[in-house]
């Protein structure tokens, strides 16, 4: 692996190690989520705007009024993803939301068939079917096994509507080629910090320094370092890898969830979550018998 790569995937390890925490520091900080959002894209917008400044974003040819609209448009997508997925974390848990929120990437595939007449394969079909029968699973397991979560059912519904969003700023994203990713990820938090402002009590902002510095944390780190470290990996490594290496991300999540708060899955969930990452992976790698076979044949 030469060194670009072997960056790459430090940077892209790192992204997802970051990513993956991030449930932790939104449930412990115990503020309502329209705050922990609102704080985070602040502290994220200030930290980007640094970034930007030195990077030499802030010029006029760097981006259109079009684009700068669309930009616009994928930051409510993102924030409303936010919004949507911290909502779910308590109510369903840090693993079963990260597992249902990685439903994205068929929301991502339905779309371009939707918006851009993209066909669907059979492949494609068919790991939507193993994803769906994940989401099957994991739904039945409150009736199987009683599992924690203050409105179980809510909060994949929750998830799946953050997944809907994020697939939303994808293909947002997609109009926006040749604008810098830093500069659109800092339109995007300070799209957040504007449209947040009006609903966030500042009469009642947090007293201890432990809850500004969750909440510094969500902004400089999970968002201003982590974009920084994800957009520097993507730039170096091939498509594969890159989304090899985002599946860091659930993993991470489902262990910090049970080491931090013992959150167990059971059989069912176990079942649903790993037939969800599977497709998942399938899907965004472009696993195939037909690849499979091929690959046997040359190793034989």
């Amino acid at each position: 692996m030469n060194t670009p790569s072997r960056q790459g995937t430090v940077e892209m390890t790192a992204a997802m190690i970051i990513s993956g925490t991030i449930g932790w520091f939104v449930v412990v900080s115990g503020q309502d989520v329209v705050a922990v959002v609102f704080w985070r894209c602040l502290f994220g917008a200030a930290t980007l705007a640094l970034v930007c400044a030195a990077l030499g974003f802030f010029r006029r040819d760097a981006i259109t009024r079009r684009q700068l609209g669309l930009a616009v448009l994928g930051g409510l997508a993102i924030v409303g993803n936010w919004l949507l997925l911290f909502a779910a974390y308590p109510r369903a848990s840090i693993s079963i939301a990260t597992a249902v929120y990685n439903t994205q990437p068929f929301m991502l595939v339905a779309l371009g068939a939707l918006f851009f007449a993209e066909r669907l394969t059979a492949i494609k079909l068919g790991w939507l079917a193993l994803a769906f029968a994940g989401m099957l699973l994991i739904v039945q397991a409150k009736a199987c096994t009683g599992v924690q979560g203050s409105d179980y059912f809510a909060g994949i519904l929750l998830a799946l509507g953050a997944a809907f969003l994020y697939a939303v700023a994808a293909i947002v994203a997609k109009k926006l080629k040749g604008v810098p990713p830093h500069l659109i990820a800092l339109i995007q938090v300070s799209v957040g910090t504007l449209a947040l402002a009006p609903l966030v009590d500042f009469a009642h902002v947090p007293a201890d320094a432990r809850t500004w510095s969750l909440l510094l944390a969500l902004g400089v780190v999970h968002t201003g370092l982590m974009y920084i470290l994800l957009y520097g990996a993507i730039q170096k490594l091939p498509t594969s890898l890159t989304g090899a290496l985002s599946f860091i991300y659930p993993i991470v999540a489902i262990l910090v969830d049970l080491i931090a708060f013992g959150h167990r899955l059971q059989m069912i969930q176990v079942v649903g979550a790993a037939a969800i990452l599977i497709a998942a992976a399938g899907m965004t790698l472009g696993w195939s018998p037909r690849k499979a076979a091929i690959g046997e044949r040359k190793r034989a």
